[in-house]
């Protein structure tokens, strides 16, 4: 036989009994669930290291501070001097009202204040008067005393008849009631103006709180901005009625911004202030990442600050894992580089492996933007405007005694 024929002749098939095929199989399946296993083990050791590393969210969103701004008088809107989308410098005039009928009620507390301060300079004058006359009348009383003592020691001479002596008697009852009706007047009269002067008479005083609130008042009808930020929300028109806490605009300052990302209470085990946080916002996509860190936990889950809280003792009870809201910072370089707005949908990841504080020591602070003084020096004009009201009305003097 030649080599062709060798190569052309059909080689031997192999032919397996049925207990060796099933063997086979069982080979086969034993290797696919073996390597099934040894994935699923991989995979399981893979979320266990990559899953302790963290917990993330994507129900976060910024939040910041909306200064709401209203009304503190009533008026008509005159001037509206700032718009939707603009930045307001704190102290700036932002609205301004008519302010008539507030000079009108100022002019009259001015005219009251002074009225009040020649009232109790009248009181003075009284009580002066009062002390005076009774001096007189305990005067004239003891010299009528003086006389009943002298007719008594020569009546028995005869020097002085008995009804000299009785008429002695009975005017001097007269004068004794003269001297208790002046000493009660004066009593009355010192009642109201012992131990003060004018400027700290309590009907005075009363004028000048009067007088200090219709100045307030007249200040107030140039509506400022409390602190820096953005308009958003005008709703005020010139002409416009307003009265006291009438929504006007909000201002939005955004350079205290912070992040309200809301996890599922089985997540929070290892949640703690301090440890370090990845946040990326829809606005800019994956490129931008801000870092931040946990603030603090809040005190409650969301539903039980809702409108109505949950009520478990029902009949028709559901288990619902619960979201709590955490405070997680952001660094002002960051957001000066790539500004957010409050509302902005955010997807934050905190790296549980860092430790960090305990819960109840939290790291949120009180920034500047929560103090304001432009309404600390409002009241400035008015005293000038009182000592001058005073100082023209009054006659400086002080009842002692």
């Amino acid at each position: 036989m030649t080599d062709l024929d060798d190569k052309q002749a059909p080689k031997p098939q192999r032919h397996f009994s049925v207990p060796q095929r099933q063997q086979h199989r069982r080979w086969r399946l034993w290797l696919v669930t073996l390597v099934g296993l040894l994935v699923g083990l991989g995979y399981g050791l893979y979320a266990r290291q990559v899953g302790s590393a963290g917990v993330e969210t994507n129900d976060a969103y910024i939040a910041g501070n909306i200064v709401p701004l209203k009304a503190q008088t009533s008026g008509t809107v005159v001037d509206v001097r700032t718009d939707n989308t603009q930045y307001v410098r704190q102290g700036d005039v932002l609205v301004r009202l008519d302010g008539l009928q507030t000079q009108v009620a100022l002019e009259r507390a001015e005219a009251n204040l002074a009225d009040r301060v020649r009232q109790i300079e009248t009181l003075f004058n009284h009580a002066e008067m009062f002390r005076q006359k009774l001096a007189g009348k305990e005067a004239v009383l003891g010299r009528s005393r003086h006389d009943l003592a002298r007719y008594r020691s020569v009546a028995h001479d005869g020097a002085v008849s008995a009804q000299q002596l009785e008429d002695s008697e009975f005017l001097i009852r007269e004068q004794e009631a003269d001297v208790r009706q002046i000493a009660a007047e004066l009593a009355g009269a010192k009642a109201l103006v012992q131990n003060t002067t004018v400027a700290d008479n309590p009907t005075v005083l009363q004028a000048i709180a009067e007088l200090k609130q219709a100045y307030l008042d007249n200040v107030r009808q140039e509506i400022v901005a409390p602190l820096s930020g953005f308009v958003a929300k005008r709703s005020i028109q010139p002409g416009e009625q307003v009265r006291p806490d009438t929504p006007l605009l909000a201002i939005v300052p955004l350079d205290y911004l912070w992040v309200e990302a809301n996890f599922l209470e089985n997540e929070l085990a290892h949640v703690q202030p301090g440890q370090p946080v990845q946040i990326s916002v829809d606005l800019y996509g994956s490129e931008v990442v801000y870092h931040g860190e946990v603030l603090g936990l809040e005190a409650g889950t969301g539903s039980v600050f809702g409108l109505l809280p949950p009520d478990n003792a029902t009949g028709n009870y559901i288990h619902i894992v619960e979201r709590v809201p955490v405070r997680i910072g952001l660094r002002a370089e960051e957001l000066q580089a790539h500004p957010l707005r409050p509302g902005l949908s955010a997807t934050v990841r905190i790296d549980t492996r860092q430790p960090g504080k305990p819960i109840p020591q939290p790291l949120t602070g009180l920034p500047a933007a929560y103090k304001t003084e432009v309404y600390d020096h409002q009241l400035q004009g008015a005293e000038a405007l009182v000592k001058k009201i005073i100082g023209e009305n009054r006659q400086v003097r002080k009842l002692e005694g």
